[in-house]
């Protein structure tokens, strides 16, 4: 299943509208569109959050805003957030029954996922990825380290559209840019 990552800084470096994006993900079946926006002020993000909802009718999560995410349906977080946050209990306590994700690198980090009340794991980094700076590339090793989970693992950085990821998503963000500009 495709899980769509709809990063801003990305859509302008390509001059592709929202709208665009969008419409993509509806021709390719895409499920879930994960908008992550790391540099633009809060209120900007919030604007776009609920133009991208109007658009959308189907799973929306919100990268690392947990303040934005009662316009989405699930909030995405990295391990920095963890640490910001203290828990994923407090995390939990804010977003109640929403969607919450967490990206793993290592089976470290994926055998203390198990352990915390969350829906899905990232797991990436796949290969090389223009969306965002990586130092750790695992490729195929990440489809054993996925076993290691009990949550859907979403396989994630460098993903292409026609990768065979044996995971329940497989995250494309950079491929889809390009996908839209042919």
């Amino acid at each position: 299943m495709i899980y769509a990552l709809l990063d801003f800084d990305l859509i302008q470096k390509y001059d592709i509208s929202i709208e665009q994006f969008i419409e993509k993900c509806k021709n390719l079946n895409v499920e879930i569109i994960q908008y992550r926006d790391k540099n633009s002020n809060i209120n900007d993000i919030k604007a776009r959050l609920l133009k991208i909802r109007s658009l959308w009718n189907k799973t929306l999560i919100i990268n690392d805003y947990i303040e934005l995410v009662k316009f989405a349906d699930g909030l995405h977080i990295g391990q920095e957030d963890l640490e910001k946050y203290k828990s994923i209990e407090n995390i939990r306590k804010k977003i109640g029954d929403k969607i919450l994700g967490l990206s793993t690198h290592n089976k470290e980090e994926i055998l203390e996922a198990n352990k915390m009340d969350l829906d899905y794991i990232g797991l990436g980094a796949y290969r090389p990825t223009t969306t965002k700076d990586v130092t750790s590339i695992r490729g195929d090793e990440l489809i054993e380290l996925a076993k290691l989970s009990n949550k859907d693992v979403a396989i994630i950085g460098g993903v292409k559209l026609e990768d065979n990821i044996p995971t329940k998503y497989k995250v494309i963000g950079s491929d889809l840019f390009k996908a839209i500009k042919k």
